[in-house]
């Protein structure tokens, strides 16, 4: 049996792959167990429940994306390059990490318990590094909303992120110029 870390570590892992697989209805802590090699009760010594576990799942990666952003706001100063890097990085977070992203934002279950509040407001701080840009580019504008126009942003790499995923995506685009072309309308939001 791995030692407490590493069977939790095991635990997440297969708990995501199958979620992606099998589906939320689908997936009990049996079968989750079943694919550790492990009993249902060790998982209950991590996770209250499999909601809670869920939880886990999507809280590892908003830290993971979370990160990832933080290094690039840490890495540049000027702020209009930091937000095009901060969506260039949103993106590749995406696609270069599709179990995350699936569960972080394509996954919802009908009878999952709500995201925790404390939760809730730690994965918001990923929204809040573009609102601060845009509070630093714009935020002296009259009728200005930062977390507004920060969320507009979000829906729109979200918007790529997803039809990506999915393969919605025309063949004949190269991905690097659709992504180039997604990055650039995000950064408008900066001037208008």
């Amino acid at each position: 049996m791995a030692r407490n870390g590493e069977l939790r570590r095991q635990i997440l892992e297969q708990a995501r792959s199958l979620l992606l697989d099998e589906g939320y209805a689908q997936v009990s802590m049996r079968k989750i167990a079943a694919a550790v090699g492990c009993t249902p009760t060790s998982i209950y010594l991590y996770f209250d429940s499999k909601d809670a576990l869920f939880h886990s799942l999507v809280e590892e990666g908003m830290g993971r994306l979370h990160e990832q952003l933080a290094v690039v706001v840490e890495r540049h100063a000027d702020p209009e390059e930091q937000f095009c890097r901060l969506c260039r990085s949103y993106l590749e977070f995406g696609l270069e990490n599709p179990e995350f992203y699936e569960i972080m934002f394509l996954l919802h279950p009908e009878q999952l318990q709500r995201f925790p509040t404390d939760k809730y407001r730690k994965a918001r701080r990923n929204l809040q590094l573009f609102a601060d840009i845009l509070t630093e580019v714009r935020g002296t504008e009259p009728d200005f909303d930062p977390l507004l126009g920060a969320t507009v942003v979000w829906s729109l790499l979200h918007g790529a992120i997803s039809l990506q995923l999915a393969k919605r995506v025309d063949a004949r685009l190269a991905t690097s110029d659709f992504i180039d072309q997604v990055v650039e309308h995000a950064v408008r939001m900066l001037q208008l």
